[in-house]
């Protein structure tokens, strides 16, 4: 193993010794190139994430307009937040491949006798037309020499809006309070883990992967005699988005690897239809219908989140404590339990899909 370090795991491939890198002369630049390194190994150069030099610093705004009343042995409030963030730092391909020109070659009677096709993956194959033309690659905007690299752009926006409304109310020796948010974050890009669209980064627009539409939450207390008090905390709220992947190249991109990780754009295609969603993960069963979902048609890439999905659940939390003591010399203890639980239900939201070309 150490003596063949490069081995491909999965066929054998030997790609052999690269290390160690010879270091190059000082004084190398684009008018004086150093010539003296053979750069074959090295080709075609993939997977390289490069900050471009034309970015500038993100910026976001944040704005809120709030009511408040009184009301009887109570208060509410009702709120409205929201913010707008720009030129946020989002993955991009810098080297795409073109889906169109793949397709012209995609067929036997595209291309030479006995030439390869061009097909997923195969951007930075060499085909010959039917006509005789050699055609280097479906990647034009550099040369052969480099594969899937990408640039880290600061071309993302994103926004939030939410309404939110709280309640508190005393009635005796009960005491109430309850919070609600209803929200929605959209974003081209939660992170650079989530490379966008080369062709259009606004069609990579969609839910964030942090949005959560309600958020429900209330407390309880009761103030029982002896000193002893019994609260409680529930909460209801809609999960977070589920992406599913489809690292198939269908879109003839080629934007895998994209230098963060082994995710691609594309995401597969969706179909209205009863999801025959399962809520018990012990029976067996599979947790949707996956019938509904197959791989787009080739030159085409699915919507970011692609169909997603959410958990939808609950918790409650109950707990008694006492409080002994006196004036002068006040001594404080507590006691008690706590039940919890919790259960989930996903259901999904079907997205529609976009054409790479």
């Amino acid at each position: 193993m150490f003596s063949n370090p490069f081995i491909t795991a999965s066929d054998g491939t030997n790609i052999g010794q690269r290390f160690p890198e010879p270091i190059p002369a000082n004084g190398a630049s684009a008018q004086n190139p150093n010539r003296s390194i053979d750069w074959s190994p090295y080709l075609p150069i993939t997977g390289v994430a490069s900050f471009y030099h034309q970015n500038v610093s993100p910026y976001s705004a944040s704005y809120m307009f709030s009511v408040e009343r009184e009301v009887a042995r109570g208060t509410t409030a009702v709120r409205y937040s929201g913010s707008q963030a720009h030129h946020l730092l989002v993955l991009i391909s810098a080297n795409p491949g073109n889906p169109a020109l793949c397709l012209s070659l995609s067929q036997p009677r595209d291309v030479a006798p006995g030439t390869a096709t061009c097909g997923p993956f195969g951007e930075s194959g060499v085909y010959t037309t039917a006509a005789g033309t050699a055609v280097n690659g479906t990647r034009t905007t550099f040369s052969p020499q480099f594969a899937a690299v990408t640039y880290q752009k600061t071309i993302g926006n994103s926004n939030y809006n939410s309404l939110e409304a709280t309640l508190r109310h005393t009635a005796g020796r009960l005491e109430l309070l309850a919070g609600y948010t209803y929200g929605k974050s959209l974003d081209q890009s939660s992170s650079l883990s989530d490379p966008v669209n080369p062709t259009n980064p606004s069609l990579s627009k969609g839910l964030s992967a942090f949005d959560m539409s309600h958020n429900l939450v209330a407390s309880w207390n009761y103030r029982l005699p002896l000193g002893l008090a019994i609260g409680g905390i529930a909460r209801y709220t809609t999960g977070l988005p589920v992406t599913l992947l489809n690292n198939n190249d269908a879109s003839l991109l080629g934007t895998i690897p994209n230098g963060i990780n082994n995710n691609g754009v594309d995401t597969p295609d969706v179909v209205a239809g009863n999801l025959m969603v399962n809520t018990n993960p012990r029976n067996g069963v599979a947790a949707f219908h996956t019938a509904l979902f197959s791989l787009p048609q080739l030159g085409s890439a699915g919507r970011r989140p692609g169909d997603s999905s959410t958990d939808r659940g609950w918790q409650m939390s109950i707990w008694p404590c006492t409080r002994t003591g006196s004036c002068a010399n006040e001594a404080r203890w507590s006691c008690g339990w706590r039940l919890s639980t919790r259960s989930t239900m996903p259901s999904f939201m079907a997205r529609r899909r976009l054409t790479a070309t």
